[in-house]
């Protein structure tokens, strides 16, 4: 089976690189330019530079020695995936013969389980989690190393309360349930249409994100599923209120409310739809299930091409981004509908095997109408394609 195939390759690779890797942002870990005090203190320069290392096609991460580290959010994202396959394992075995035994599988989780505990972000009022690198938006807004932000926190978090359903070790559980005090303590909140928005990180000016804010409901949510504490659900259900008002009329949300975010794409689309999945279905509230109904809708019908390319935008093709064909296996995932769609799926998986995975294993980060990054990044593409095809191998081994 080709699938089987690519996530065998994929697995063998990112276990030999130990789960560390590059990232598409970490241009500002560079030894090199951590000498040169013009790049440190101005933010063009900063931005220039990551955006640099960040659409060349060369890979300058060696030469301006960039080392390869964990990343949180990474890390998150491989936990939850072992603990797919180790479901899918424990009800198939047949399958062990090519991913490996239940136990193999398990001791990895505790073992990834250990690691993303140990990568928390300190001084906050609850476990959460950040980035392995300064990061300079366009903004000229410094998010500096480890500032945790609430998407990467919902990853982290939610990837703990997998491993406990695996390993039943509480102290997981304990730590991915206090992740809600930092959701609710350390972000701030904008009002907006009878509702609030979470913002993306503590610190200020980062409120204006549906689907950052969205996650922050997910998390929420997956905490009252665990606790039954009604704050949880109201503070929950608030940002999935303003959220919603933000939904456009044919399904669709641009990205953010702010002028220079009004693009509408592919995987964020499919953050949205996993926040409100997770809200409906967690906390019994059905009151938003059309604007579920709406945006799914909007989302099959616009961001792949018939040939099963994916693309970033609703409104044009490039870049062609690994998030994208990643996320849709999620998204049907979450929503119950990869039974429904499982020729579109694998058409669409047929097309991002042969055109965005290495002989090597892993896969391509973007690609573009000239001249594609094909570098291999653990977090942005590796992590998440593995995290994907864990959900289409524990959802289709339930089929004949």
């Amino acid at each position: 089976m080709k699938v089987i195939d690519s996530f065998v390759v994929l697995c063998d690779y990112c276990e030999k690189e130990r789960f560390r890797g590059w990232d598409p942002y970490d241009g500002l870990n560079s030894r090199l330019f951590q000498f040169l005090p013009f790049f440190k203190k101005s933010a063009v320069c900063r931005l220039v530079l990551i955006q640099g290392f960040k659409r060349s096609p060369i890979n300058l991460r060696r030469m301006a020695l960039v080392p390869k580290e964990y990343n949180a959010k990474g890390i998150g994202l491989f936990l939850s995936g072992y603990c797919n396959l180790y479901k899918a394992v424990v009800e198939f075995p047949r399958l062990a013969e090519r991913v490996g035994t239940a136990g193999m599988i398990k001791t990895r989780i505790e073992e990834l389980a250990e690691l993303l505990i140990s990568l928390r972000s300190e001084g906050y009022r609850g476990a959460c989690w950040g980035y392995n690198f300064d990061w300079q938006a366009r903004r000229l807004f410094l998010f500096p190393k480890n500032t945790p932000t609430v998407v990467a926190t919902n990853f982290c978090a939610t990837a703990l309360m997998d491993a406990y359903e695996v390993t039943k070790n509480e102290g997981y559980l304990k730590c991915a349930l206090s992740a809600a005090d930092f959701v609710l303590e350390d972000l701030h909140r904008a009002e907006y249409n009878g509702g609030f928005l979470f913002s993306y990180s503590p610190l200020k000016g980062n409120d204006t994100v549906f689907n950052a804010s969205l996650l922050g409901s997910r998390l929420l949510s997956y905490c009252y599923y665990y606790t039954g504490k009604e704050e949880y659900k109201t503070a929950a259900r608030a940002s999935v209120v303003a959220c919603c008002k933000g939904q456009k009329e044919d399904g669709s949300w641009v990205y953010g409310m702010l002028p220079v975010q009004g693009w509408i794409d592919s995987f964020h689309t499919g953050y949205n739809l996993d926040g409100l999945i997770a809200y409906e279905e967690l906390t019994g509230d059905g009151s938003f299930h059309e604007n579920i109904e709406k945006g799914f809708d909007f989302y099959i019908k616009n961001f792949f091409e018939e040939d099963g390319c994916p693309k970033y935008y609703h409104d044009r093709k490039y870049p062609i981004d690994i998030h994208c064909p990643g996320q849709l296996l999620v998204t049907l995932s979450r929503l119950h509908k990869l039974s429904d769609y499982r020729e579109f799926v694998e058409r669409v998986l047929k097309w991002t095997i042969d055109h965005m995975q290495d002989k090597k294993g892993y896969f391509y980060y973007q690609l573009k109408p000239g001249i594609s990054s094909k570098i291999s990044y653990m977090r942005w593409s590796n992590a998440f394609m593995f995290n994907a095809l864990s959900f289409y191998i524990l959802e289709t081994s339930k089929c004949p």
